[in-house]
């Protein structure tokens, strides 16, 4: 799954940690998330969502080999 979670954060001046702390998880989870090596929950992709006030759509991205 792609994400342009990293680019928001840079467009909201947030460092991984700023966003970590406003969803309540580690700043890891930010971090492999980012690189697409860990797939948000929907809680939490609602969360991200709301603080970057878009629609969850618009951070995330699935891709073809996300239906295999």
């Amino acid at each position: 799954m792609k994400n342009k979670l990293k680019v928001l954060r840079a467009m909201n001046d947030f460092t991984q940690q700023d966003l970590a702390d406003k969803i309540q998880v580690s700043r890891q989870t930010i971090n492999t998330i980012e690189k697409g090596k860990y797939v948000p929950s929907t809680l939490l992709a609602l969360k991200m969502a709301s603080v970057f006030k878009v629609n969850v759509l618009e951070i995330f991205e699935m891709e073809d080999s996300d239906w295999s």
